[in-house]
């Protein structure tokens, strides 16, 4: 159900009242939950409950959250969902400039018995203008990010759970298109906040109000 609002589409990031979780109110004229219709609801059902990796994954990740929520980092949940989905061997796709935290946590991994098979980001060593970007973009490097290749390699070594650490926006994208195992991520790449993206969230009533201020993209007309 599209209801709009001045000529703009509300969703869920529009709704203050989150009855889909409480489920102690009234649901908006524009909620999703409302528009799900049974048919939607049956299919939706048997992707859960008869494609053995959608079950198994769905009911790790709630047992994850049950039991881990609060009490494990991210570095042990991933070793915890792998383990309930039966994930021994884990691929690691990572920024090259990530190399060090991604060999610590194969160090981590290898230690909790898992079997790790990584890829880094400049694997093929391509170079940037191979695929037709101006030699500007050379200024920091001449190797382009490979993620559609770091996709295949894994791929290829038949991992069972994927991990991003810090690949690039737009790349981290073609790799988890071009992936076949499951993926989940352990860092999102933020250079300026320490990978810590959400601290530009937390902080828009002061150091970065400038983000609620005036728009940072210019689209053309």
């Amino acid at each position: 159900m599209n209801v709009q609002n001045n000529g703009k589409i509300l969703s869920c990031v529009d709704c203050g009242s989150l009855n889909c979780k409480m489920r102690s109110g009234k649901y908006p004229d524009f909620c999703l939950t409302q528009g799900v219709t049974q048919k939607e609801a049956e299919e939706l059902e048997k992707l859960y409950m008869e494609n053995d990796e959608n079950h198994r994954a769905a009911i790790a990740g709630a047992r994850v959250e049950l039991e881990y929520s609060g009490i494990y980092t991210r570095v042990e949940e991933i070793m915890e969902f792998a383990k309930q989905i039966g994930a021994r061997k884990i691929g690691i796709a990572t920024c090259s400039g990530l190399i060090e935290e991604s060999r610590l946590f194969a160090k981590i991994l290898r230690l909790n018995g898992f079997e790790v098979y990584g890829a880094i980001c400049k694997v093929g060593s391509k170079d940037k203008t191979s695929i037709g970007l101006d030699q500007t973009y050379t200024k920091t490097g001449p190797v382009m990010c490979n993620p559609i290749l770091q996709a295949k390699r894994l791929n290829d070594a038949g991992t069972g759970l994927n991990v991003v650490v810090g690949l690039c926006v737009g790349h981290d994208s073609l790799f988890y298109k071009y992936a076949e195992a499951l993926t989940t991520t352990l860092i999102t790449k933020d250079r300026v906040l320490g990978h810590n993206p959400a601290v530009a969230l937390y902080q828009t009533s002061s150091y970065y109000k400038r983000l609620l201020e005036k728009p940072v993209i210019e689209w053309d007309e």
